[in-house]
């Protein structure tokens, strides 16, 4: 019986010939490879709405369907319908002592693509990148998350029934097997999850000089500008901070405020809490993630900080101090601690002292103090006046800064990220730069003389 070892890299040399036999697939091909897949997701939505809320022992239908298959499906479509465009040559300008010629970027499939998917969005983190690394023509090699094991094993079903041999492959394992994946040769490496474990895939990156996206997370903020719209905020956050219980990587991992805004925003915020999940929210995922959104809760309480209950297990931690756990960790459940400021300069200079964030929102009215934050922050992506949203924007690039994550994806960001963007350089006619080549003489010193100015 092979074992798992001898399994990923017959995987690995199965996409590594692939490569090979068909290095630069063509507009139709890659076009075909996308809608395959929007297509099969469409086909079987039902089918991951009762996986993953199977694996979750918990997960609300609808912020599957929009979190899950709609962003994902809306962003094969996008890259599918614009991808020839991309593919062209992207002309760039000749200085005139080196005409004539023409110069220009050529995108290249970089080859083999690695990409290991996290549990919180089981399906989204796995196939959504897909959108731009198999427009840009690679194959993909995928170890989607041990921990959802129903969803994994029905993206595999998927890839198999709609792609053609050679195309993506998808592998499962655990730790062992996650690191044995990080040290293959790829000629790109897509890891999304902790920062923790994305310096440990770096690391083993590394060895290969295999480069590396990797889309991390942190303590993104939302900042309550003066004047703004009070309860259109305490909205916005309730429902980006409590969907999917808080486990979302681009969550609004707390809130800052003016202290005058303070009780009006938490009344606003416990009314819309209990009408986005009147009844229920999703899971808080496994009994280690259980425990944990616990002991963050229990050392609030035990340190005297006043909670205010907003739903069944959703809790808003008021004006807690830095030491807690929950203010030095990404909180990553459904706990929103509540920061009030004096002056808003305060609360920015906070943002720009902490680790990058992946994400940042912004809520207010006044222009030039919405400007100014986003001039003098960091931040892997910013949506002004909502939450959530720009990680849905197809045209938009997403991924983190810093500690928060490298390079990016999405629409033609991701093309360019997951392509060789090849310079080349043709020589025209006729060859005026050889009368500048040696033996030198007096001309020559003239012209160089001339070139430098």
């Amino acid at each position: 019986m092979m074992s798992m070892h001898d399994q990923l890299n017959e995987a690995f040399a199965w996409l590594r010939d692939a490569v090979m036999a068909d290095p630069n697939p063509d507009a139709a091909t890659r076009r075909g490879w996308l809608n395959a897949l929007a297509d099969g997701l469409a086909r079987r939505q039902g089918e991951f709405v009762a996986a993953i809320d199977a694996d979750f022992g918990g997960r609300l239908a609808h912020e599957t369907l929009f979190a899950e298959l709609f962003v994902t499906v809306s962003a094969l479509r996008h890259s599918a319908s614009r991808l020839k465009g991309w593919m062209k040559r992207r002309p760039r300008s000749v200085p005139l002592p080196l005409q004539p010629g023409r110069a220009w970027v050529q995108p290249q499939p970089l080859g083999v693509v690695g990409v290991i998917a996290p549990w919180n969005y089981p399906l989204q983190l796995a196939l959504c990148p897909l959108a731009c690394i198999l427009a840009a023509g690679n194959r993909v090699l995928l170890k989607p998350s041990e921990l959802t094991p129903r969803t994994t094993a029905l993206i595999a079903a998927l890839v198999t029934e709609v792609l053609p041999p050679g195309v993506v492959t998808v592998v499962t394992g655990g730790l062992d097997m996650g690191e044995r994946f990080s040290r293959l040769p790829f000629n790109h490496l897509l890891f999304t999850g902790s920062t923790r474990v994305g310096r440990m895939v770096m690391r083993a990156a590394a060895e290969n000089l295999t480069p590396v996206t990797l889309e991390l997370g942190g303590k993104s903020p939302a900042i309550i500008l003066p004047g703004a719209d009070l309860d259109g905020a305490a909205a916005d956050i309730a429902y980006g901070k409590f969907t999917n219980a808080g486990q979302t990587c681009v969550a609004p991992d707390h809130v800052m405020l003016p202290r005058t805004e303070m009780e009006p925003f938490v009344a606003a915020l416990k009314a819309r809490v209990q009408a986005y999940f009147p009844a229920e929210m999703s899971n808080v995922f496994g009994e280690r993630g259980r425990q944990r959104a616990g002991a963050l809760l229990s050392e609030a309480v035990e340190r005297g900080v006043r909670v205010e209950s907003l739903a069944a297990s959703a809790h808003a931690l008021i004006d807690p101090p830095d030491d807690l756990a929950v203010m030095r960790e990404e909180v990553f459940a459904p706990l929103l601690p509540i920061i009030p400021y004096d002056r808003v300069e305060d609360a920015m200079e906070r943002v720009r002292r902490g680790e990058r964030p992946l994400a940042m929102y912004l809520f207010g009215r006044d222009r030039a103090l919405i400007d100014r934050a986003l001039d003098q922050s960091w931040a892997g992506g910013v949506t002004v006046n909502d939450t959530l949203i720009h990680v849905a924007v197809d045209s938009l690039p997403f991924g983190g800064v810093g500690p928060s994550g490298m390079g990016r994806y999405h629409g033609q960001d991701g093309f360019d990220n997951f392509s060789h963007l090849k310079p080349v350089f043709q020589r025209g006619w006729p060859r005026t730069d050889r009368i500048i080549r040696p033996p030198l003489n007096d001309l020559h010193r003239r012209l160089l003389r001339w070139l430098v100015g």
